[in-house]
């Protein structure tokens, strides 16, 4: 597609700033990689991520594993019980008569009882186990709104970059069209024209280059959304966060609430269930049957009735291997969870100077650089047109403004990401109105 620019008459001047955004946005717009694309804002993106992102359901498939593995817990009793039906048919040997054959049946009923507590201790690291599960989903969808909102910056960030530097590729054009006619007049010479001409051609290949970066952010973006593989979503919004409603001592009070510390405190209390559940299963379990039956001949047939009771003995098993994994378990656990438990807070204490440093500089750009830039560039122009200074000087000021433009927008997109990594550390939930 050939682009359109707005050209300034002689009587107007360099044309303002604001049509060459407006006249390059649209270009953006309609150019051919954003054809049936789709504009999405931030929550209609975490929306798409709560729906179809693979980590989030890989993680909430877990759960029906948790639960089941709590209803077998909560049953009255851990054993089963065993019926046992035996059916006998004996040849008596008479001397002075036929064989008799008698036809005897025996019926049983034995439940085997844990007498160390077991079933408690279950039924506890059961509950923890499905906690943990629940903890780790949330800390899933954190982490992937996260990711989700980083991307989605990176989109915005990079579609700002491009109108910024089409706005500059449009100023750099008129100048390289003002210094063609001096040169076909004999006022300039051949090497400012070929200078005007090499100058106006970086900046098209600068365009073209953040268009394919552009679209390589695209297409991560609707890869963690699952959208169509012909859907490239545009992102609609503003990158700058607003002032931000909590201070370093309220992220370091969420982060000791963060779900991923909460997931390795129920892991660690799982654990610890277990262990006491290994070193229970010492103790040996009571087997208690009945039974009844029927024995002997038709005629002098014997009602039998029968009260087990089995105990094995644990002389040569203490289950030692199983309460040394449990304890291994349980201090692994403990170790991930104190390391975890700092790594977050020196985390948090570390971005959070980051973002107080970045939102500093972004201060100073907007305040001192980029009026005072855009002031000369506006100068320049004037003189340019006058004739009072040629076209390196002009270029010179053109490039300096697009330097501190660049500079601002790369320090708007590392505030950006800096506050949802810091936030993401933090397990600080903003609304979506502080977005």
């Amino acid at each position: 597609m050939k682009s359109v620019f707005l050209r300034r008459s002689p009587q107007s001047g360099l044309r303002p700033v604001c049509c060459a955004a407006v006249t390059s946005l649209l270009w953006f717009l309609l150019s051919p990689a954003f054809a049936g694309s789709s504009a999405l804002t931030l929550e209609d993106a975490w929306r798409l991520a709560d729906e179809a992102n693979p980590a989030l359901r890989a993680a909430q498939a877990n759960v029906p594993a948790a639960e089941g593995e709590l209803r077998d817990a909560r049953a009255p009793l851990w054993n089963n019980p065993q019926v046992s039906m035996e059916r006998r048919r004996k040849e008596v040997p008479q001397v002075s008569s036929p064989t008799q054959v008698n036809r005897e049946w025996s019926l049983g009923f034995a439940q085997t009882f844990e007498i160390a507590g077991q079933q408690g201790t279950r039924r506890t690291s059961a509950e923890q186990s499905l906690a943990a599960t629940r903890q780790v989903i949330a800390e899933t969808r954190r982490q992937v709104r996260a990711e989700v909102e980083s991307r989605f910056a990176r989109v915005l960030s990079l579609q700002l970059r491009i109108q910024t530097e089409e706005t500059t590729l449009n100023l750099i054009e008129d100048a390289a069209k003002a210094v063609g006619k001096r040169v076909a007049a004999g006022e300039d010479s051949r090497l400012d024209g070929n200078l005007a001409r090499v100058e106006a051609e970086r900046a098209r290949n600068q365009v073209a280059l953040l268009r394919e970066q552009l679209i390589q952010a695209r297409a991560e973006l609707a890869a963690l959304l699952q959208l169509p593989p012909n859907e490239l979503p545009q992102a609609q919004g503003a990158l700058d966060p607003v002032s931000i409603p909590y201070s370093l001592d309220d992220l370091l009070n969420s982060a000791a609430d963060r779900p991923a510390l909460r997931a390795l405190d129920h892991r660690e209390q799982a654990a610890k269930s277990r262990l006491n559940l290994e070193r229970a299963a010492r103790y040996p379990d009571v087997t208690v049957g009945l039974n009844t039956g029927r024995e002997g001949p038709l005629d002098a047939r014997e009602k039998i009735v029968g009260l087990s009771v089995s105990l094995p003995l644990p002389v040569f098993r203490q289950n030692a291997g199983s309460i040394g994994r449990a304890t291994t378990e349980f201090t692994q656990i403990q170790i991930e969870r104190e390391a975890t438990g700092r790594d977050v807070r020196a985390q948090v204490v570390a971005l959070w100077e980051r973002f107080t440093n970045l939102k500093a500089r972004m201060d100073r750009l907007k305040e001192s650089v980029l009026p005072s830039l855009q002031d000369n560039q506006r100068l320049s122009s004037i003189s340019f047109r006058a004739g009072e200074i040629g076209l390196l000087q002009l270029l010179l000021v053109h490039r300096q403004a697009l330097d501190g433009q660049r500079d601002l927008l790369d320090a708007r997109t590392e505030l950006r990401l800096t506050k949802v990594a810091l936030e993401a550390a933090a397990g600080w939930q903003s609304t979506p109105d502080l977005r």
